[in-house]
């Protein structure tokens, strides 16, 4: 018997060593391999999992083995970990509707398992993973119960990316507004190796590709993001560290979860049609939501490089929403001190019987105090008093700026003004802000998100200039793909530094940059002068969609999007380069009936828009020649519906 104890006890230990375990998802395209040890690393009772995807009946690693853990500031669960044992494999499914987004209607599958491990103090972690027909989510788990607050400082959680792999990321600001400059190295110039999500990485010699980000950030979280300090192919997901009046990472009582890691694998198409960045977030906290309206609005900061001080200025861009038959106007920062004719409730009076719904600008608080109103959101005291006021004088929605960082006080200030908003039935909009992260279907009152380098720039410097074509044919593979992105489009004149995009290239990005609020950027002048077709095409556009489809495209090159409202379709292409190219364009997505295709596409030159109504069919295959920088948009109806249009 003591023989069979001994026999016993070597084998549970050599499993909790060697342990490796495989998770499916649905339709068997994606596997997960957990284990422990792999053979390739040297660190000893540690968890790591890899990632492979099935083409051709064969499994290609699109993750190579990647390390897992978590660091407390009272003990880490990295090494000497033990595994004690795995929860049953659980089928996921949800269907849930979103008032913003991609998809109205969205619905995944995936399969979920549990992993149970002990530290060297005999203390546990759960590592759940969920594995979707489009990706990978996983999330570390704290099961105990204590009263007491413990600070969860770090990861040792990354992901190997192998050398020579083409990458798209953004080197890390807290803003999020920077390139995604296109690299094989893990370097680029004036990054000290920190990176934001998203992150976009092509599997090499394959036509995969995989989006790294993450979802669901609690009241219990930080947000992250990476570093590859270490090592240039291995991306460490990193927490904020302490500072000054900060203590770094997370502070919670027990139990508590991680943010869920998400991964985006598939074809190209496969990452800009997902939506498993709310798939794992929390369903919406609130049921009542017809009062939340998405739609396009007039906004008068770009064109002068100021804010809403000029009565007079803030009523031209109300009569443009009334002449352009956009539901709404933002009135951005200085409306406190309006004067020239009539003060912010002046304007707010004059908005209402002309029919237009009102936007307000906010300074968080946090920082840039010089930028007014400030300091009225800080406390729940504060907005209390404010969204009453806001509600009383029949304001719809508020922008709110300058947010302060990653840092776990940060997800809570955003949670708490969007619950606080939604009380007083108003909109919101972050900007200066950390990127979308499940948000918008928790809240459904969030409408967009900043976090982008957008249209803004052209006031700030001239990089834009030479490098905005790219830069637009990049988003909608990055930024574009975890969530609304208010980018200011579609702008003709200059403000500040030059275009180079053709005036067709800025027509297409209302239909190829997704926003719940899409803010028309440019001065009145520049759309009164759009001939009258181009021009109609503004006045009668969406911002919600129930479908979207990526025809063609590759980061920083072109884009080809399609997406669908009722039974319209809204199809637009952007030439990222900087000569001429023809983007093919197939209706493989349509239905088997007759349409028509009215085109926007470049002229003779850069300021010209051509105007074509074509007939096509599911069959058919245009080819588009596009002027350098240039682009097309387009509305496709069937022919002979007798159905009514809604937008």
């Amino acid at each position: 018997m003591k023989n069979i104890c001994l026999v016993l006890s070597f084998f549970l230990s050599y499993v909790g060593c060697c342990y490796a375990q495989q998770i499916l998802s649905p339709d068997k395209k994606i596997k997960v391999v957990v284990e422990m040890q792999p053979a390739s690393q040297s660190a000893l009772g540690q968890a790591y999992f890899k990632v492979l995807y099935r083409s051709n009946d064969a499994y290609i690693e699109v993750l190579p083995a990647s390390p897992l853990g978590i660091l407390r500031a009272d003990q880490q669960f990295v090494s000497n970990l033990k595994f004690i044992g795995e929860g049953k494999t659980v089928a996921v499914h949800d269907k849930y509707e979103m008032l913003t987004g991609k998809r109205k209607l969205c619905e995944n599958f995936g399969i979920e398992k549990t992993f149970h491990y002990q530290n060297d103090s005999k203390q546990p972690l759960d590592i759940t993973f969920r594995v979707y027909n489009d990706g990978v989510t996983f999330r570390y788990t704290f099961p105990n119960h204590s009263d007491s607050s413990l600070l969860i400082k770090d990861e040792a959680t990354a992901y190997v990316i192998p050398a020579g792999t083409a990458r798209w990321m953004q080197p890390f600001n807290q803003s999020y507004e920077n390139f995604f400059p296109l690299n094989t190295n893990g370097t680029t110039e004036k990054n000290n190796h920190d990176w934001g999500y998203p992150a976009l990485y092509k599997v090499n010699d394959q036509p995969l590709w995989v989006l790294i980000s993450e979802a669901n950030i609690s009241r219990q979280n930080c947000a992250a993001k990476l570093n590859n300090q270490q090592d240039a192919n291995l991306y460490k997901v990193s927490y904020p560290v302490a500072k000054k009046n900060w203590h770094g990472g997370a502070v919670s009582a027990l139990p508590w979860k991680s943010q869920w890691h998400v991964m985006i694998v598939g074809k190209l198409a496969d990452l800009v049609e997902s939506t498993l960045i709310t798939d794992v977030s929390e369903p919406a906290a609130f049921k009542e939501t017809k009062w939340i309206e998405p739609g396009s609005a007039a906004w008068v900061y770009w064109a002068y490089n100021h804010g809403s001080k000029d009565y007079q200025r803030v009523i031209e861009y109300i009569d443009l929403a009334v002449k352009m038959n956009w539901p709404y106007v933002l009135i951005d920062w200085e409306w406190d001190v309006m004067s020239n004719g009539g003060t912010i409730k002046d304007a707010l009076n004059y908005a209402r019987s002309k029919g237009i719904k009102t936007l307000l600008w906010y300074n968080s608080g946090t920082e840039w105090l010089g930028a007014t109103p400030a300091d009225r959101l800080l406390t729940h005291e504060k907005r209390e008093k404010e969204f009453s006021w806001l509600r009383d004088m029949g304001v719809s929605g508020i922008k709110v700026d300058f947010f302060a960082g990653d840092q776990q006080d940060m997800m809570k200030y955003y949670m708490d003004i969007l619950e606080d908003a939604a009380k007083y039935h108003l909109l919101v909009n972050f900007h200066g802000a950390t990127i979308p992260r499940g948000w918008a279907r928790t809240y459904p009152n969030l409408m967009s998100t900043e976090a982008v380098y957008g249209a803004e720039w052209y006031n700030n410097n001239g990089i834009l200039t030479d490098k905005a074509a790219a830069h637009n044919t990049t988003l909608p593979f990055t930024r574009n793909i975890i969530g609304s992105m208010d980018y200011t489009p579609v702008t003709f004149s200059n403000s500040q530094h030059e275009h180079k995009t053709s005036f067709a290239h800025e027509l297409a990005l209302a239909v190829v940059f997704e926003s719940g609020l899409q803010h028309f950027a440019d001065r009145p002048s520049a759309y009164y002068a759009l001939a009258d077709e181009p021009r109609k095409f503004l006045m009668s556009f969406p911002t919600t969609w129930d479908e979207t489809k990526l025809i063609n495209g590759y980061p920083g090159e072109m884009v080809v999007i399609a997406r669908r409202k009722g039974k319209r379709w809204y199809v637009a292409g952007l030439n990222g380069k900087d000569t001429e190219q023809t983007l093919d364009l197939d209706f493989k997505f349509l239905g088997k009936s007759d349409y028509s295709f009215q085109v926007f596409k470049d002229g003779a030159d850069a300021k010209s828009i051509i105007t074509e109504t074509k007939s096509i069919q599911k069959s058919s295959i245009l080819h588009i020649k596009c002027q350098p920088r240039g682009g097309f948009s387009g509305v496709i109806v069937e022919k002979n519906s007798n159905t009514p249009e809604k937008n």
